[in-house]
């Protein structure tokens, strides 16, 4: 779909230098803007009384909305989640960007194979390769992130685009940004060479007014372990083009990725795709009346509406439950069997949305 929005060539180190320009304009109009606050004087004691003692209790340290981490520098930065769709197909890995994520969304589209919506709200990426088009059940996704997120994508059907600009999100699309938002990177061939950042997307964001809100609410709640939570070493995932297992490695408490045919998932910064959790969670698919591709390929949809199953993994456990959604204006919730959301290992969670027809998970 995006392989008609060339935007130019450019060499690796074109899109380093894109971001320290744009970092250093924004440093650059923060130095006059501030007023000085004047700390109001203490009240006066009143002869005869006793003042109070100071409390001792140290407020708790501000945590990432979306990751349940620590803030970065004690502070959570001010802006709203921002979605990128990112390439699956072999051609396209290894993938930039997936370490400093808060959340990777895998979806089923068209023909078999699988996209991802990597989510950024704490952290930033210095490169996100390769970018691909939207989907029309994006929006029906992302908008669980905040009152209005972000989804940077390279292009789209009408329907698709319709869909995301009729949505509460804000859509950064290359077929209608400058082609410094979305340079291509030269050494890859196109179409699976399309390349962004954080900042830039961040900046080109701003340019267009958009909004700058930290999330207020996520599908996702952190917390201690499930009581209901049994021993789990691996989950195989028969996607029909993108067959994997994530695998407990305890040595990092961390779950691996890792494909039947080709072995581990890098990332191309270096080292193996790592998760705190994996969730597993089946969804009835099929497709649309809108044609994807020239291949005549129908744009699939996914019902995410209603309740299913769902397998919860992190800290070498699983915890099955189900998935509930009332409907697109509330979030995912996922619940253990007596009724109680199901918490997370702070840190990057996946979210697996498996289509009923492609075969049994299975759960060593």
């Amino acid at each position: 779909m995006e392989s008609g929005h060339q935007a130019g060539a450019v060499s690796r180190g074109a899109l380093v230098a894109l971001a320290t320009v744009a970092v250093a304009a924004v440093l650059a109009g923060c130095g006059s803007k501030h007023k000085t606050l004047v700390a109001p004087r203490a009240p006066l004691a009143t002869v005869g009384t006793t003042a109070p003692a100071p409390s001792t209790t140290a407020a708790p340290p501000p945590v990432c909305p979306l990751n349940g981490e620590p803030a970065p520098g004690g502070k959570i930065p001010q802006r709203p989640a921002l979605a990128i769709k990112v390439e699956n197909l072999p051609e396209a890995r290894p993938q930039y960007g997936f370490s400093t994520a808060d959340v990777v969304y895998e979806e089923p589209v068209e023909g078999g194979i699988t996209r991802f919506i990597v989510i950024y709200q704490c952290y930033d990426a210095a490169r996100v390769e390769p970018i691909r088009s939207g989907r029309i059940i994006d929006p029906e996704i992302v908008q669980q992130y905040g009152a209005h997120p972000l989804l940077a994508y390279a292009g789209a059907i009408p329907p698709a685009v319709s869909a995301i600009d009729s949505s509460s999100l804000l859509g950064l699309s290359a077929a209608s940004a400058p082609g410094s938002v979305f340079p291509r990177d030269s050494s890859r061939a196109a179409p699976h060479n399309l390349m962004s950042s954080t900042t830039v997307l961040y900046d080109y964001a701003a340019s267009l007014h958009g909004p700058q809100t930290t999330p207020s609410a996520s599908p996702l709640v952190f917390g201690p372990q499930p009581a209901s939570a049994t021993p789990a070493t691996s989950v195989h995932i028969p996607y029909e083009f993108s067959d994997l297992t994530w695998t407990w490695e305890a040595s990092s408490q961390r779950w691996t990725r890792s494909y039947s045919d080709t072995g581990p998932a890098t990332e191309a910064e270096g080292g193996q795709v790592r998760a705190a959790n994996v969730i597993v969670m089946p969804v009835e698919m099929y497709p649309s009346q809108y044609v994807e591709d020239p291949t005549g390929s129908h744009e699939n949809l996914l019902t995410l509406t209603g309740s299913g199953q769902v397998q919860v993994f992190r800290n070498g456990t699983v915890t099955s439950g189900t998935w509930n959604r009332a409907n697109l204006a509330t979030n995912t919730t996922y619940l253990d069997a007596s009724g109680q959301p199901i918490s997370l290992t702070p840190g990057q969670t996946w979210i697996e949305l498996v289509p009923t027809t492609v075969g049994d998970v299975v759960t060593p």
